[in-house]
């Protein structure tokens, strides 16, 4: 069964997570965007329930949680598939073929933007700069970028994870599941931190210019 139709409940064991959660800030409302983040791990969206727990937890109004569940854009109030594929079309990618590849998305997956395949497998979004020009046209995959896309490649991309072919990536680990990364945005490891390259050669290149002219900060005497 698809995640996106795999709702599981803000269980006893949820809770608890959520109180762990809380519990490492001085001051526990400081917690809420995590324990949004495993509140989507386990419905695969912020759901009135776990509102209502983080709520309950926090001494907060549901309003509150709601207030905060709605203003950021990485917190979802309808189900995400399995895969988070987001297009960043600002201008930079735009202009070197994210417009490209968001169109011709959209016509191979059959979905518009924030919308899920009938699969339940991949949502669709476009999404602003994602702070990696460098390797522009960017897609991200449940938050773990993609670089140097075609609308070609981007569909291969999609392809492979809705028929469970691993994929890595380009500057990361391998993907997993859009519940498994928000478990980890939640603040509960999935030991894949050091998997992959942290950096790649575009975005060491002012690094190398530097070495080879022996170039050195200011010494601030």
């Amino acid at each position: 069964m698809s995640a996106a139709n795999d709702q599981h409940g803000i269980t006893d064991a949820t809770r608890a997570e959520l109180r762990e959660i809380a519990a490492r800030y001085p001051q526990a409302r400081s917690g809420l965007l995590p324990m949004l983040h495993l509140v989507q791990s386990v419905e695969g969206r912020v759901t009135p329930e776990g509102i209502q727990a983080c709520a309950d937890i926090l001494g907060l109004t549901e309003a509150e949680v709601s207030g905060v569940a709605t203003f950021y854009t990485m917190y979802k109030r309808r189900p995400v598939g399995d895969y988070l594929v987001g297009v960043c079309t600002n201008t930079l990618c735009a202009v070197m073929g994210g417009d490209a590849i968001f169109d011709r998305l959209k016509e191979h997956l059959e979905v518009g933007n924030d919308e899920t395949t009938a699969d339940g497998s991949i949502t669709l979004e476009h999404v602003e700069c994602n702070a990696a020009c460098d390797y522009a046209p960017v897609v991200m995959v449940n938050w773990e970028f993609v670089d140097n896309q075609t609308p070609q490649s981007a569909v291969e991309l999609v392809d492979d994870l809705r028929n469970g072919v691993e994929r890595h990536s380009t500057r990361g680990p391998r993907l997993c599941t859009w519940r498994e990364a928000e478990r980890v945005l939640a603040g509960f490891p999935d030991g894949l931190a050091d998997e992959g390259p942290s950096a790649g050669p575009a975005s060491l290149v002012g690094l190398s210019i530097a070495h080879e002219n022996d170039w050195k900060a200011p010494s601030g005497d």
